[in-house]
């Protein structure tokens, strides 16, 4: 019989083989298992869960510096957009003042 791992790619054969060398180093305890084969997958996924925890945590860390970017960029943005819209309506009662900020926040949509 063929070897199925050869008839996948050769980046997939990489993280496939990486994998089972990560799950190996708890081979005494997997070895113990009933169903060695099924254990050993339960190893294997757990060092992926261990892998995505990780990556989760790190993008956390990065998420909030963004948001912050992003919060004072919507700040400029309405602040332009005020800026333009008062210029051209040039609003003199509460009436166009009015008017004024609620194009103001049609055009933030965009």
């Amino acid at each position: 019989m063929k070897d199925w791992k050869l008839l996948l790619d050769e980046k997939t054969r990489g993280e496939l083989k990486e994998l089972i060398e990560r799950a190996a180093k708890y081979r005494y305890a997997y070895s113990q298992a009933d169903d060695v084969r099924i254990a050993q997958l339960w190893v294997a996924l757990a060092e992926i869960a261990k892998d995505l925890k990780e990556i989760k945590e790190k993008l956390g860390k990065v998420e909030e510096p963004f948001k912050a970017i992003i919060e004072i960029g919507e700040e400029e943005k309405r602040k332009t957009i005020q800026r333009i819209v008062e210029e051209i309506i040039k609003p003199a009662d509460k009436e166009t003042q009015e008017v004024a900020r609620k194009l103001v926040d049609t055009l933030m949509k965009f």
